[in-house]
């Protein structure tokens, strides 16, 4: 939680965003309340996307939706170029009915269509039929690539120019990153949390300084703190789709529901400790026992304060 700003919320949002590897973007509202959770005063999303430009929208870790850091497109994209594409396995071809003749039409079509400007997903389908159905998993091997981002009016787009890090070199910070904030963890963990398909070339991606402890691997450095590390009384209302959540081992049904869908959580002191919702206005939260009084006061404070922000 501290490492996530959840113990103490930060007041820079460009580097709440660096810190927790992006923020989940399938819905737009949930990647707004990830930085309530952890920011004192958190700007718009929206602000940050379409007017500062400082976020980009685009298909990132695990091809799911994510805003990051603009700035940091050359390293998410250096990472995907370590994977081998989808477009080179037969399983995908085969799935989506098509040819390698198909994908290079689809990958050189496309960037071609967006250097004269955004487009939509009627117009990207004139490159090729298929983009008609599908389009998403069609696209993202292009936002892998960096040759794809997301515009307000939902078309699509080609981000301004940028040069991707070397693989070796973004795969070693995002696996630094990711133990930082996420672990300790596992190899496999990375791998999930990547969308990497081989856990074992996944571990390739761990520096050097990386140690066993009783809970999986962690950096040298982290150590320390982890060992520290005592409750403190934290709690924190998570949205739905919250990065804590979707890089935690999967639990309780009711929060890791069908459909790939994330509740909303009541976390105390890094436990998932109950869920919530928000109903004409009123936050409820349903824990999944028993809670001291402490708690149930800082999760009505936090319930108050999430109220405040919706409804000002």
């Amino acid at each position: 939680m501290q490492r996530q700003h959840l113990t103490a919320r930060a007041a820079d949002p460009l580097a709440v965003v660096s810190d927790i590897c992006g923020l989940h973007a399938q819905v737009l509202s949930s990647a707004q309340l990830t930085l309530w959770a952890r920011v004192e005063d958190p700007p718009d999303v929206n602000e940050l996307l379409w007017r500062d430009r400082s976020l980009v929208k685009t298909w990132a870790q695990r091809g799911t939706l994510h805003l990051h850091r603009t700035d940091e497109l050359p390293l998410w994209v250096g990472a995907q170029a370590a994977l081998k594409p989808r477009y080179e396995t037969k399983s995908w071809l085969k799935h989506f009915k098509l040819t390698q003749k198909d994908v290079q039409t689809i990958l050189e079509g496309v960037p071609a269509a967006l250097r004269e400007g955004p487009k939509t997903r009627e117009e990207l389908a004139e490159i090729h039929p298929l983009l008609k159905r599908g389009y998403g998993d069609l696209l993202k091997p292009l936002a892998f690539r960096g040759e794809l981002i997301y515009t307000e009016d939902g078309r699509f787009a080609l981000p301004d120019p940028f040069e991707p890090l070397a693989p070796e070199q973004a795969t070693r910070e995002v696996a630094r990153r990711f133990l930082t904030r996420y672990g300790p963890a596992s190899r496999e963990e990375l791998a999930k949390w990547f969308g990497h398909h081989s856990p074992a070339q996944a571990g390739k991606w761990f520096p050097e300084d990386v140690v066993e402890t009783e809970f999986g691997l962690a950096l040298e450095e982290d150590v320390e703190a982890i060992e520290a590390a005592e409750p403190e009384g934290h709690v924190r209302l998570l949205p739905a789709f919250d990065q804590f959540v979707v890089a935690a081992p999967r639990g309780d049904d009711r929060i890791y529901r069908p459909g790939g869908w994330f509740s909303p959580v009541l976390l105390v002191d890094g436990v998932m400790a109950g869920v919530w919702k928000l109903d004409d206005g009123v936050v409820s939260i349903e824990p999944f026992g028993k809670l001291g009084k402490a708690v149930r006061e800082a999760a009505e404070a936090e319930g108050a304060r999430l109220g405040d922000v919706l409804w000002q």
